[in-house]
């Protein structure tokens, strides 16, 4: 009798091993979540600079071509071709950068009023709107019998605001600055933790990989090993044609509107290629700050401009993006754009700016899932 309860005793331990993993794997992925939703930021800024890791190297790769050495020196020279470059244009260019980003921020406040009020005269309802605009309104008074309000007395002022007022409008003018100040010490500390993590990151690349692969059971240290690779091989690939791709549109941007007779050309093509990082959601955004700047110049300027933005947008979707980053990434346009925009909702800017190379990640986790082994034979002999 012993035999048919043996096999009965080990399916029971099976099922509830298989139960008890189940649960675990449940909790562990939900604990995952919640820490993923509330340190968000934090993640995405370390994914922030680890992209920035992998574009200096990729660059440090692309030297190793040209030049031989260690990987330091080249890593160095490109620094500081980098920081060259950069402090060029803010020593050349930063008086006029800081003159048009001034006249662009005003021109685009007055064309918003401008399309607010429009929108307005013709019955559409924009009370939703905060346009920041801050208008005077006179302070109501009530006339009171003489007899009971004493005059004011000769040679001094009338209107004086309470000291009730006076308190709460410094109290909000501190508010407003100290708002602003830590705002700005948020995003030059969040710049420099970028920027370290990834000079770190670009230095020793191996040592991160190599501890990242140590993480890994050992029996599935190969497969780690190839999507590792993998990603790394995908994501310098894509961050090289990102960075031609914005070079190109900064410039027939800045020499088209040049041409158009647009003020702040120059800083309107900064912003449309720092937005061509953002595919579909950043051109259109670039676009639309391109015809409301160019509008203050008249509808014929505006048109031009309009014109220019759909030629850069064919020329950045149908011939830069097809021969350069379809041999780095090729995801569908609306995929692309649905995970963008959900990204975008949950987790705002971050998640909007750094929705395609995540996608990448996971594209590239998926691919090799579905491989057959003989397809990934190649990369385990070289693992």
């Amino acid at each position: 009798m012993s035999a048919p309860i043996e096999p009965r005793v080990q399916t029971r331990s099976d099922l509830a091993w298989s139960i008890a993993v189940g649960g675990i794997g449940v909790v562990a992925f939900t604990a995952f979540l919640l820490f993923a939703w509330y340190y968000a930021a934090t993640l995405f800024l370390v994914f922030a600079g680890i992209l920035l890791g992998v574009a200096l190297t990729a660059m440090t790769h692309l030297l190793q071509k040209v030049m031989g050495g260690p990987h330091a020196l080249r890593l160095a020279l490109v620094c500081v071709v980098l920081a060259g470059f950069l402090s060029g244009v803010v020593f050349l260019g930063g008086a006029t950068i800081a003159r048009q980003a001034a006249v662009l921020s005003n021109t685009l406040k007055s064309q918003l009023v401008t399309v607010k009020t429009f929108l307005e005269q013709h019955g559409v309802d924009t009370s939703y709107l905060e346009l920041g605009s801050v208008t005077a309104t006179p302070a109501s008074t009530t006339e009171t019998p003489a007899a009971t309000t004493p005059g004011p007395s000769p040679g001094l002022p009338k209107n004086l605001p309470s000291a009730g007022a006076l308190a709460s409008g410094g109290g909000a003018i501190v508010s407003q600055t100290l708002k602003l100040l830590l705002g700005t010490v948020s995003a030059v500390g969040n710049f420099f933790i970028v920027l370290f993590l990834g000079l770190s990151f670009a230095a020793q690349p191996s040592v991160y990989r190599k501890g990242l692969l140590a993480l890994a059971p050992k029996k599935h240290r190969h497969s780690v090993t190839a999507v590792v690779d993998r990603i790394s091989d995908t994501l310098e690939r894509w961050l090289i044609a990102q960075m031609i791709t914005m070079a190109a549109v900064f410039l027939v941007t800045w020499i088209g509107l040049t041409v158009i007779g647009i003020d702040s050309s120059f800083i309107l093509g900064i912003q449309a290629g720092l937005l061509a990082f953002i595919p579909t959601v950043g051109a259109l955004i670039g676009g639309l700050i391109i015809v409301l700047a160019s509008l203050a110049s008249g509808w014929v300027a505006a048109a031009s401009a309009f014109v220019l933005f759909l030629g850069v947008h064919a020329l950045e979707s149908y011939i830069l993006t097809p021969i350069i980053q379809r041999q780095a990434l090729d995801i569908p346009p609306a995929t692309l754009f649905a995970f963008q925009i959900l990204l975008g909702v949950v987790f705002g800017l971050w998640g909007l700016a750094l929705a395609l190379p995540l996608m990448a990640i996971v594209k590239v986790i998926i691919t090799y899932l579905r491989e057959e082994d003989e397809q990934r034979e190649p990369e385990f002999k070289m693992a």
